[in-house]
């Protein structure tokens, strides 16, 4: 009998359903991490919710943990290399919690407008004070909704019904699919510009880290509202604090921290117009609800030699068991990685040539590979190898893959060419030896990239000079340089030079590099 250790606070329904199919389950929602150690080793299967952390050295002592099953989205708590290295499959419940964060953003949006918690704490005081909390109509407001995902989309049809005004920004949604929502399509820049309430649903990445700043807060309508039910680090909290002091912004709404919980003394969380609640976008009794059950059918599903669904790492467990395939699935997420950084146009599709007969048998695997790469800067909800192809096709993402015999200078290489409207973007790669990743063309320019910590990428005229422009610039930066390619065409035509560098590079130093005069395409990312 299969054995299945709940190690956090889970509905009933989970453990009811697993031992109606024939498995083991010990329920211990309060076990501490010292005390799982211990008894890790005698189960086949482990339950979670965020609380309890599965890392490395949990990992070691699971001898015979076949599975793990994420109860809820993220897997930030999880392991996911280590538990694919050891053959762990890892899975979550994708779109359990959607309906009730996009109803939890709801909540916020009225509260804000209508002034509830500040109203019903005067009642709760003994007060009376109908005049003092004078609110506001959601009808034909302006919502801007920045991500445009499930919860983003659920939010949308919720707003619309209260005769709002939808417009959103998604740098993967096409004006036609937006149009089929009933919302427009808007540039970030307008969206700030335009909204009265804005409302965030995106990942937290490099891009999107204070999105909320002081320079696009400045940009808003006086009076604009914001919610944020995503990522507590998507909010400049120091701007919007300022913003609130002068009026600029009329509201917000939190229901993330950077620190959870944060800290209750800090000025923006005691401000009389901000509402805030404890990470509860998922807290309802039905998501909850929803999330076990939905886990406890595909552990047992599992078990049972059924269909396996909301596998995180199914194909990685194949990729990482071949030494000769697994690199160049790392290369193919890292492709995918730099152009989702480099570029901000609207991706239409992706041509992916596989070259060498090694590669021809994992093409489907490299394709879904180079997509997570791309898709994981994007998307608010968790990408992985299973769930990729999907997540591509309900963006209008075109997938071409083709197969071609060996390359001329390479044995195996992974060719990668990205279109949207404006632009066509081609990577080559491949890997040295047994798992030297090497970039070794881009857009036809013939150069060899080791694809890892900071890169710093542009085009330059071909002529003395310009690259000890940039170098002198980073040196006074105390910016080190790890590395260096060149490629060229020809002789004094337009050449590209990437730098791999040891320190992250603000805006102000990107900016001047841009400045000089035969340098242009100034691009930065972080791998």
């Amino acid at each position: 009998m299969n054995k299945i250790l709940i190690s956090d606070s889970i509905d009933v329904k989970c453990k009811e359903i697993l031992e109606k199919k024939g498995i083991e389950v010990t329920y211990l929602p309060n076990i501490t991490a010292e005390e799982i150690k211990k008894g890790i080793g005698e189960f086949n299967g482990l339950i979670v919710r965020s609380r309890t952390q599965v890392n490395n050295s949990l990992l070691e002592l699971a001898k015979n943990l076949s599975i793990i099953g994420r109860a809820g989205t993220g897997c930030d708590n999880i392991d996911l290399n280590s538990a694919t290295r050891k053959g762990i499959l890892v899975m979550n419940t994708p779109g359990g919690n959607t309906i009730s964060a996009a109803e939890h953003t709801m909540a916020l949006m009225l509260s804000l407008c209508r002034h509830l918690p500040q109203a019903n704490a005067s009642m709760l005081s003994g007060k009376w004070e109908r005049g003092k909390y004078q609110g506001a109509e959601l009808n034909d407001k302006i919502l801007g909704i920045i991500g445009f995902g499930k919860i983003g989309k659920e939010v949308a049809l919720r707003s619309i019904s209260f005769g709002m005004e939808v417009i959103c920004f998604d740098p993967l949604m096409s004006e036609d699919s937006a149009i089929k929502f009933g919302v427009k399509l808007v540039s970030l820049d307008n969206l700030f510009k335009k909204s009265d309430i804005i409302s965030i649903h995106v990942p937290l990445t490099d891009e999107t880290k204070n999105i909320i700043s002081k320079k696009n807060l400045a940009k808003c309508k006086k009076g604009v509202k914001i919610i944020n039910c995503a990522r507590g680090e998507l909010i400049e909290d120091s701007a919007l604090l300022k913003c609130l002091i002068s009026g600029q912004v009329s509201g917000a709404a939190i229901d993330v921290f950077r620190t959870e919980p944060p800290n209750f003394s800090d000025p923006l969380l005691t401000h009389p117009n901000v509402v805030t609640t404890p990470h509860l976008g998922a807290s309802t009794q039905e998501a909850q609800e929803k999330v076990a059950v939905q886990i406890a059918n595909q552990i047992a599903d599992y078990f049972n030699g059924k269909e396996i669904k909301g596998a995180v790492n199914g194909l990685g467990i194949e990729a990482i068991n071949n030494q000769d395939i697994y690199p160049f699935v790392k290369l193919g997420e890292k492709i995918g990685n730099i152009y989702s950084q480099l570029s901000k146009n609207k991706l239409e599709q992706i041509d992916i040539n596989v070259c060498g007969e090694t590669l021809h048998k994992f093409s489907l695997l490299l394709s879904i590979s180079v997509l997570k790469g791309y898709l994981n800067n994007k998307l608010e909800e968790t990408v992985n190898l299973i769930n990729a192809p999907l997540l591509a096709k309900e963006n209008g993402i075109i997938i071409n893959e083709i197969k071609s015999s060996s390359n001329i200078d390479y044995k195996n290489l992974l060719s990668i060419t990205f279109h949207s409207k404006d632009e066509i973007r081609k990577f080559d790669g491949t890997v040295f030896g047994n798992k030297e990743i090497r970039i070794v063309g881009i857009n036809n320019y013939r150069i060899e990239v080791n694809p890892e910590g900071y890169l710093l990428f542009y085009t330059n005229e071909d002529k003395p000079g310009m690259l000890s422009l940039v170098s002198k610039l980073l040196a006074e930066k105390n910016i080190n340089i790890a590395g260096l390619s060149l490629g060229r065409r020809g002789k004094g035509e337009i050449a590209i030079t990437i730098i791999n560098i040891d320190n992250k590079v603000d805006k102000k130093t990107l900016d001047t590099i841009s400045s000089y005069q035969g340098i242009s395409n100034v691009g930065y990312i972080k791998l």
